[in-house]
């Protein structure tokens, strides 16, 4: 076998390989003959035909397996006679002329990219903090009595936080459009969950009134054939409601499983669930700067291969989540820009744990395996899901990603932001 690798661009591998003609036609040979014992041909008897029948038959079919079993298997002791690792799966071109005797290829593939870790000693890194305070308790709780509300019929104009039933038609050049109309909607006034305006517009209706609204689509609305568009709605308010907050007594502490209706018991079981939030947001958001801190640190060429796969996986779970047609109205370079930076911390990552010899113990990976299933009301129901080895292998990279943000800390500069407990569980603002 003769090989010979040319550089492409970037990451890109040319390589050829020669095969010895005959290694072809001793294999073709030799299968033809243990076909030739069984092979079934009209006017011979099972494996009475002669062979130059057999090969007149079989003999294309049989070169083109012989030929890519040859092209495989030689292929993958070419690229370890190279020390080459591909990234993907490679473009064969085949050069195979049976008159003159030549059986070659070329195999055209990216390799994994050798980069060295830059040091992190000059990096910052901001590393959130935050006190659980009594007031962030009470603004929980007061959240909790919220999603609880009821809302009651009143006979007055209506005001930011009501609740309104309308019916609405919509026209833009006086044409109604698809999704401008709806009949005994329940709206939330101060939601935002209509455009800009429409809600404030209704501000001091009463129940049986008509209001005209002159609005406009905002320039980036998610339906392009609308977006900066002006547009009327004829609104009629059917009815208004205010909401009403319930009382915590023990019925709405009941409610939270606590049995006795406790209040002192209620308060320190929505505290002790805050704790486990916030431990577990502060770990996230420093995992997601440490990230960032890695990615911006170390530049290198991408297999653009794997850069692809990412984004159909990136594509395929937002499809399974959202509306396919609202992931669709996302640009390529979101989904490619994501991509990017998900291969290349992968790469980063398993170089700093090969490296540093970053490891996990079979006792970490059960102690936070135990602990996962602790904040479900059927633990054992968690231990039994973790149980299969696909399943913990999970577990432990998200233990080694935890090693390695623990390393990372030990080599930036770090300095405590304290965070309030609202801003730190929203992600968009923190």
């Amino acid at each position: 076998m003769q090989v010979s690798v040319e550089a492409g661009e970037g990451l890109e591998r040319r390589m050829k390989i020669e095969l010895p003609f005959a290694q072809m036609t001793v294999e073709v040979d030799k299968r033809l003959q243990q076909l030739a014992r069984t092979a079934a041909l009209p006017g011979f008897r099972p494996g009475r035909a002669p062979m130059k029948v057999v090969r007149q038959r079989f003999v294309d079919r049989v070169q083109q397996d012989v030929m890519g079993e040859l092209v495989q298997s030689s292929y993958n002791d070419a690229v370890e006679q190279e020390s080459l690792t591909p990234a993907g799966m490679p473009q064969i071109e085949l050069d195979i002329n049976l008159t003159d005797q030549r059986f070659a290829y070329t195999a055209t593939f990216e390799v994994m990219p050798e980069f060295e870790l830059v040091s992190l000693a000059d990096q910052s890194l901001k590393r959130p903090v935050c006190e659980l305070t009594d007031a962030d308790v009470d603004g929980v709780i007061e959240r909790l009595r919220e999603q609880r509300k009821t809302w009651t019929s009143v006979e007055r104009a209506c005001q930011l936080g009501d609740q309104v039933l309308i019916t609405f038609d919509g026209t833009i050049e006086g044409e109604p459009f698809e999704g401008g109309s709806g009949s005994n909607v329940t709206l939330e006034l101060g939601s935002a969950e209509m455009i800009e305006g429409f809600e404030a517009g209704l501000i001091g209706a009463t129940s049986g009134e008509q209001r005209d609204l002159e609005l406009t689509f905002p320039e980036d609305y998610h339906a392009d054939h609308l977006a900066g568009k002006p547009v009327h709605f004829a609104v009629t308010i059917n009815a208004v409601m205010e909401p009403t907050l319930p009382i915590i007594d023990a019925e709405f502490i009941q409610a939270f499983g606590i049995d006795d209706g406790d209040l002192a018991r209620f308060r320190a079981d929505v505290q002790g669930n805050m704790e486990r939030e916030l431990k577990d947001r502060v770990r996230t958001l420093l995992k997601e700067r440490v990230m960032d801190v890695l990615y911006a640190a170390n530049s290198f060429d991408l297999p653009s291969a794997l850069v692809k796969e990412e984004v159909a996986d990136i594509t395929e779970s937002m499809n399974k989540k959202f509306d396919p047609r609202l992931v669709g109205l996302f640009p390529v370079d979101f989904f490619e820009s994501k991509a990017k930076k998900r291969v290349a911390l992968g790469l980063i990552l398993g170089k700093i744990i090969t490296e540093q010899g970053l490891k996990v113990e079979a006792n970490q990976i059960k102690a936070r395996i135990q602990q996962m299933a602790s904040t479900y009301d059927d633990p054992q129901e968690v231990l039994e899901y973790y149980s299969k080895r696909e399943r913990i292998k999970t577990v432990e990279a998200v233990l080694l990603e935890d090693a390695v943000v623990d390393w990372v800390m030990e080599q930036v500069q770090v300095e405590d932001e304290a965070l309030d407990f609202a801003t730190l569980v929203n992600p968009e603002i923190a």
